[in-house]
């Protein structure tokens, strides 16, 4: 048995929703039974970001992963791997090509090719104590700011690392803070956007999560370095696990000195507050999210002037994300030419993506900028579920595009994504495979953003909720070959007049779609069908008499009751009564239900 062991049990929102808050107490109890307090450490981190394959333990020093781990196994863990160092294979994950078990995570392809800025300490410490940031070189990079750089020093240094903004837009950092500072004011203010409201995203998040101290210290380095002394975290109110590990972290950070007053003995002065937002989408464009902290309603305004200038109660405002700051204590700490030797000519650094749907390694991957789809998706996910071919990936969340199959090389960096209709957006990365309706799914995030609006302007407000009802006439088979002329010239309208990047980019799914699978447009005008049999309004059932066993299960199951026959008459489904479920197919165990 190795001496001073740790054991590190996934607690974030993903691997807590699947029972690893009660493995915590059961090792507890397990290891206190074998009289191993004194040599090994329980330890509850952030997201490990192995989402997939959660709840998720890793034994240290061996960084062995074990997966899907229960309550029962337990016991046999610590007996087998940490008394004896004998590994429990039925908990190690399997290689997707030899089908053996992996014993280090370093040698898991999932980890293999990520490269860990960001996400560093996420899933390694316990984000409720700050003695473990601090052990990991935290607030070293603010001591270094206020002991040896000057406020012009600390904005060059970002400006060289050529970090820019992973809230979406991708605006060169240094550049935005340079604005604020050089704008003068009796007060001025500093932002974090943590209102991260794309469906499939996580990644701000999972940072909050894991590593709250390090967003602390990027904005205690931004505030320095443009003269400011207060500042607020917009955070949703649906994210209750973040915002009470960063609670509990600006407590802990005040108590040792690193917010406050005269921090380090430099005369800077900083405070921090949390904001809670009710959860508007439109509340993550950053007019919109000063108006909520304000006390007004979520609504964007007319730029200029822009925040730099004017922004939270009218003084000068720099706002950027969670992944934003988080990568500031890195930079100061390494330097500029260290961080920009990661990614390509124009996007520096890594990104974090949240990788979901229809993959099979879900979770939270970083990668250097420059990445290819094909790499993460395949490489790093571990391809496409159940063996289903890959069809496109939605990338940028409500906002992007879908990429098609042809597209699966392109290097995942701001420019690249834009000229291809899609975009890096804040991280999401939501897979789809050949079971996918592309004309659904733009109708999916057109509806999503439609209701996001707030209303304000007319192209969006009006534009969204027009191109939906176009877009829900083509999946019940009832759309005019027409109306894809009409959704494209509306969609350039509304992307080129809309007030804010909410209308600006809503349209961008239904460009993209309509771009790389026009084909399955037509199909559903033209041919009246859904290649992907998903629009339950084009689908036909019917029952292959010479499979039929006339066994009743799909007449016994049918919610309406359409389907007649005996056991000496094969059953026929009513075309006219039925409702398109699909239960029948189902239920059937003999394939004589088809669908068409």
């Amino acid at each position: 048995m190795a001496e001073n062991q740790k054991i590190l049990v996934c607690a974030g929102t993903g691997c807590a929703s699947s029972g690893a808050l009660p493995i915590i107490d059961i090792l507890k109890e397990e290891i206190k039974r074998q009289g191993l307090e004194e040599t090994v450490t329980i330890v509850g981190t952030g997201c490990q970001g192995f989402c997939e394959k959660g709840p998720t333990i890793v034994i240290e020093p061996q960084h062995v992963l074990y997966t899907r781990v229960q309550g029962e196994d337990i016991a046999e863990i610590v007996a087998s791997d940490v008394m004896k160092g004998e590994r429990v294979e039925r908990l190690l994950l399997l290689d997707t090509e030899t089908q053996k078990p992996v014993t280090k995570m370093s040698d898991i392809r999932f980890f293999a090719k990520q490269h860990r800025i960001v996400l560093k300490n996420c899933g390694v410490i316990d984000p409720q104590r700050i003695q473990d940031y601090t052990l990991r070189d935290g607030y070293k990079a603010l001591e270094k700011v206020l002991k040896e750089m000057k406020p012009n020093d600390v904005i060059e240094e970002v400006k060289k690392s050529g970090l820019r903004g992973r809230g979406g837009a991708g605006f060169p950092t240094g550049l935005k803070w340079s604005f604020c500072q050089q704008t003068p004011s009796d007060k001025k203010y500093i932002i974090c956007n943590a209102d991260e409201g794309d469906p499939g995203a996580f990644m701000d998040r999972s940072v909050l999560e894991g590593d709250p101290h390090s967003v602390i210290e990027g904005m205690l380095i931004g505030a320095y370095a443009m003269g400011v002394d207060e500042g607020y975290v917009y955070c949703r109110a649906e994210y209750p696990l973040a915002i009470k590990h960063l609670s509990i972290a600006i407590k802990q950070a005040e108590e040792a000195g690193f917010l406050g007053d005269n921090i380090f003995n430099s005369g800077f002065n900083f405070r921090l507050k949390v904001f809670a937002g009710a959860g508007a989408f439109v509340c993550g464009e950053e007019t919109a999210l000063m108006a909520s902290i304000e006390g007004k309603r979520g609504m964007p305004r007319v730029r200029p002037p822009f925040p730099a200038v004017s922004g939270l109660w009218g003084k000068p405002t720099n706002i950027n994300n969670v992944e934003t700051w988080s990568n500031i204590p890195h930079i100061i700490r390494h330097g500029a030419e260290w961080y920009a030797q990661f990614g390509t000519e124009k996007s520096k650094g890594t990104k974090i993506f949240a990788l979901t749907g229809k993959v099979n390694n879900t979770g939270l991957v970083e990668v250097p900028m420059g990445t290819t789809l094909r790499e993460i998706i395949f490489d790093i996910g571990g391809g496409i579920q159940n063996g289903k071919a890959f069809k496109a990936v939605q990338i940028g969340g409500p906002s992007g595009g879908c990429l098609p199959e042809n597209m699966l090389d392109l290097s995942v960096d701001y420019e690249t994504l834009t000229n291809a209709g899609a975009m890096v957006g804040s991280g999401g990365l939501v897979i789809m495979d050949e079971t996918t309706c592309m004309v659904d799914i733009a109708r999916f995030f057109v509806n999503f953003s439609q209701k996001e609006s707030c209303g304000k302007c007319t192209p969006c407000r009006e534009g969204n909720k027009r191109m939906y009802d176009i877009l829900d006439k083509i999946t019940k088979g009832e759309g005019k070959i027409e109306d894809l002329d009409t959704l494209e010239n509306l969609a350039l309208t509304i992307k080129e007049t809309s007030l804010c990047g909410l209308g600006q980019n809503a349209p961008n799914p239904v460009l993209a779609t309509l771009k790389y699978f026009r084909h399955e447009f037509e199909a559903h005008i033209l041919e009246h069908k859904c290649p992907a049999h998903v629009c339950s309004a084009l689908l036909s059932y019917s029952i292959d008499a010479d499979k039929c066993k006339k066994c009743s299960l799909c007449a016994k199951n049918c919610p309406a009751n359409c389907i007649k026959g005996d056991k000496n008459t094969p059953y026929v489904i009513n075309q006219d009564e039925c409702i398109k479920c699909g239960t029948c197919m189902d239920k059937c165990k003999f394939g004589a239900v088809s669908r068409s």
